[in-house]
């Protein structure tokens, strides 16, 4: 038996490696993310369309060389085509036309950060705390101990921790400008990591949650699935009111079983041209990381800024947005 023409083989591997690129850069548009390693590659999808955009370069200049081998760099550049429209919108603010002679909106800020199993500089966040004058603050990986430290830097804050037991890392804390009042909260412990939401007093109609989802480590997806899927009560509810739900939802907007669960809600980062700055993990520039670490907001509430600082001690970088909330 002869062998197969050599430009059978090359079509072959050519047509092999675009299948892979589309499945590692595309794995939400063929059912895939939601299993291992697609959950956790899918994260870093701006990243590899700009690596995937090189290669596509590449691959087209050695064809105008050899004047042949079309198949990979139009296959590349195809893939990589589909995957910048995702996520390049992300970069572009949303539009926001307020109605003519609306009356002044009321504004809120929020901040959120993951402490890393409380390990995040208490310093270096009630630093942040006093120069952004957060009215709202949700700090995953953070419980008594944690609150314990920072309370005493920043009096003109209370601060609800989900644990008055136990180590950081399993805890949740809400943290509320102290003169909105004394809110009402509620502890959720139904998923991996409790919610803490708050509501009442000063916050008017609006309920603030502080949220953390399980990571999609290998063995934990179904768990990190059955986590964000509880984001629809607060999402997809339209009765509930204004909603504001902001941590570690160890997901981007490039998962489908995220985008399905926020389903009524919008992405601060989203709106504000932000969505491609990365949280996570702070080692890596902000460019490549993912973004994992958001603001949710629902029932008419607007982003008008957002910004991401680093925080010593911590793996993720915090998050200060600054919203609009309906008249």
């Amino acid at each position: 038996m002869s062998a197969p023409p050599v430009h059978s083989v090359r079509l072959a591997l050519a047509l092999v490696i675009v299948v892979v690129a589309a499945l590692l850069l595309l794995p939400d548009l063929l059912g895939l993310d939601h299993r291992g390693p697609f959950a956790q590659l899918v994260s870093f999808r701006p990243a590899m369309v700009a690596g995937l955009l090189v290669l596509a370069v590449a691959a087209m200049v050695v064809a105008v060389i050899r004047k042949r081998g079309w198949t990979l760099p139009a296959g590349l550049l195809a893939v990589a085509a589909v995957g910048g429209a995702m996520v390049l919108p992300r970069a572009l603010p949303a539009p926001d036309v307020p109605e003519p002679d609306a009356p002044a909106a009321r504004t809120m800020t929020v901040l959120s950060f993951n402490t890393y199993e409380g390990q995040g500089d208490v310093d270096a966040v009630a630093a942040l705390i006093r120069s952004s004058r957060p009215d709202l603050i949700a700090l995953p990986e953070s419980a008594a101990r944690y609150r314990d430290r920072l309370a005493p830097l920043v009096p003109d804050y209370r601060f609800i921790p989900s644990d008055e037991r136990g180590r950081d890392v399993q805890g949740v804390t809400a943290g509320v400008r102290a003169d909105l009042g004394d809110v009402a909260a509620q502890i959720d412990r139904s998923t991996g990591f409790p919610s803490v939401e708050v509501s009442g007093a000063g916050l008017g109609d609006l309920r603030f949650v502080a949220f953390h989802s399980i990571a999609p480590t290998p063995g934990a997806i179904p768990e990190w699935t059955s986590d964000l899927s509880t984001l629809d009560r607060w999402c997809a509810d339209r009765q509930a009111g204004p909603m504001i739900v902001a941590g570690d939802f160890n997901a981007t907007l490039d998962h489908s079983v995220f985008r399905t669960a926020m389903t009524g809600c919008t992405d601060a980062a989203d709106r504000t041209g932000d969505g491609l700055v990365g949280t996570w993990p702070s080692s890596l520039p902000r460019w490549l990381g993912p973004q994992i670490d958001h603001v949710l907001i629902t029932g008419g509430i607007t982003a008008e800024t957002l910004s991401v600082h680093d925080i010593p001690g911590s793996d993720h970088r915090a998050v200060v947005t600054r919203l609009r909330l309906p008249t």
